[in-house]
């Protein structure tokens, strides 16, 4: 009932910025973590970023003082603004939402198709 859809994601100059979005669409009672997460290619998935509903936000350490996760939650969005991007970040980007269904007690995990970062001279 939840589908995620990326954008933002392209080909940037070591250095560079990208803004990745991730809007929610679809029935559900609540979102409760909105996050990040890479794959890189012979690399296991990882977890870039994420922001609870309370504001609380969780970063990996090689993304720190780089990366900004924030959410908005009238929009039902997600962003991560990566900045000084290195060749290391280049990786498929998926958006990944916690939700609490109408009629569940449990979250659920969903995810989007997601968008390729390709950091490159």
């Amino acid at each position: 009932q939840v589908q995620l859809v990326e954008s933002g994601g392209g080909l940037v100059q070591p250095g560079g910025s990208l803004r990745l979005s991730c809007a929610a669409s679809g029935i559900f009672f609540r979102m409760d973590v909105m996050g990040w997460y890479r794959q890189a290619p012979g690399k296991e998935r990882e977890l870039v970023a994420r922001v609870i509903r309370d504001g609380v936000t969780n970063y990996a350490d090689s993304v720190k003082g780089r990366f900004i996760v924030s959410r908005d939650n009238e929009n039902k969005t997600v962003y991560l603004q990566m900045n000084n991007l290195k060749p290391e970040d280049t990786a498929v980007y998926y958006c990944n939402v916690v939700v609490v269904n109408w009629g569940e007690w449990d979250g659920r995990d969903y995810w989007g198709k997601g968008t390729l970062v390709t950091v490159s001279s």
